[in-house]
């Protein structure tokens, strides 16, 4: 059987996908032939030549690319932590800078200690990526998760049950409106550590193709200002938190002097902003008093 050259290919496919406005190019084409040839990106450059099909199969998912469609759609998974979480349409799909809120929390849980089981709630959880990878991250949590959607709450379900026959220790997860006062009620006053990657997005908002078109618009608007969801949301959180508990927030990049306010007003304190690694706001962060 004749087989090709890799690089080229992959070279082609790189300046179809800039030509199509995909914002990065290079590593897309990559990702994705490291998905047809199953192996991880890095190992790309140890196999120098593939076979037509192969070839025939890439790039049909670089044209599908091209038409804006999410890479992790044709992947069929997305990253968060040290796990890998299947994605697809009617679910949220995580994005790097949601890194930096996982990171914050695995920090918070340090902090803790480990004179009691850590409790930590994720509020709208999506694909449940931040509630999974603390999981893993954590196997001593007790973690809970909580999504109002049921299309992506299908994707959390199995999301979990994937990391659990894996040998996460489960998560509990939630059918449940962030902003409903009795959502969780039965953990009033005793969760340690909560997060939140909520619809945030002003309805104004340019969006890529990839999200507008792809990314359920529920997971997406936060109202006019993009604090629809969050602003009853700081209510829930001040319940659920035990004394001296924290939360984070991640907001849109021009409302996180709005948020740190929110919290403020709900009697938090060292409310910080957190910006992402290109120097925008990102998250807020603030303790309960204790």
């Amino acid at each position: 059987m004749t087989r090709v050259q890799l690089r080229p290919v992959v070279q082609e496919a790189a300046e179809t996908l800039a030509a199509a406005g995909v914002h990065s190019p290079r590593a897309d084409a990559e990702h994705l032939a490291a998905h047809v040839l199953g192996v991880e990106r890095p190992r790309l450059a140890l196999i120098p030549m593939v076979t037509p099909e192969q070839v025939e199969q890439f790039r049909n998912l670089v044209a599908r690319r091209a038409e804006r469609i999410p890479l992790q759609h044709l992947t069929g998974t997305a990253a968060m932590g040290e796990i890998d979480l299947a994605v697809g349409p009617g679910v949220f799909v995580p994005r790097p800078e949601t890194e930096l809120l996982f990171a914050w929390a695995l920090a918070q849980l340090e902090a803790v200690g480990h004179e009691h089981r850590p409790v930590v709630v994720d509020l709208c959880t999506g694909s449940g990526a931040l509630a999974l990878a603390i999981a893993h991250a954590r196997p001593d949590a007790e973690v809970h998760a909580v999504e109002v959607d049921p299309i992506a709450l299908n994707w959390a379900e199995r999301n979990a049950a994937a990391r659990a026959a894996d040998g996460d220790t489960p998560i509990a997860l939630h059918a449940g409106d962030v902003t409903d006062p009795a959502v969780l009620s039965e953990l009033n006053g005793r969760v340690d550590v909560l997060v939140s990657n909520p619809p945030y997005i002003p309805t104004t908002a340019h969006l890529d193709p990839e999200v507008l078109d792809h990314d359920p618009h529920r997971a997406l608007f936060g109202g006019p200002d993009g604090l629809d969801v969050i602003r009853p949301m700081i209510a829930t959180i001040a319940r659920l938190l035990r004394a001296d508990g924290v939360a984070a927030v991640e907001h849109d990049d021009t409302n996180g002097s709005q948020v740190a306010t929110l919290f403020a007003a709900h009697g938090f304190t060292a409310v910080v902003e957190h910006p992402d690694l290109a120097g925008k706001p990102r998250f807020v962060a603030a303790r309960l008093p204790g």
